[in-house]
């Protein structure tokens, strides 16, 4: 009984760390004219904010494209760039702007080819 009591203490402290986590980075991203993107609307203009989590360069039809995730503690959108394997700055852990519209492939939330802005 003690070890459970000892494991849930260890994913209780997890899932805080996570929470205290999110609302820090929706603190930081969201607002000032900024949708979350958790709230942001399909198919709409919209400006997002958020910390690049993880980049992956994937072919889409014979095309290379750069895959990025996008996440401000409120929600993930993908953001693709066809034609590219590389964009200088975009990196995991870089925190960006980026303008577009979100579109649903698959179930995931997408933007193609947004506006995009290095944050400091």
């Amino acid at each position: 009984m003690g070890h459970k009591s000892r494991l849930r203490r260890t994913i209780s402290k997890w899932a805080n760390a996570e929470e205290d986590y999110a609302r820090e980075m929706r603190a930081t991203y969201v607002g000032g004219g900024h949708v979350a993107i958790g709230d942001a609307p399909d198919r709409e203009l919209v400006e997002l904010r958020g910390t690049v989590r993880s980049i992956l360069v994937r072919p889409r039809g014979g095309v290379p494209a750069l895959e990025a995730e996008l996440y401000d503690g409120s929600g993930v959108v993908t953001i693709l760039w066809l034609g590219r394997r590389r964009i200088a700055g975009v990196d995991p852990g870089r925190s960006l702007t980026v303008r577009g519209r979100i579109g649903v492939h698959d179930g995931a939330r997408i933007m193609y080819n947004p506006r995009y802005e290095l944050m400091p």
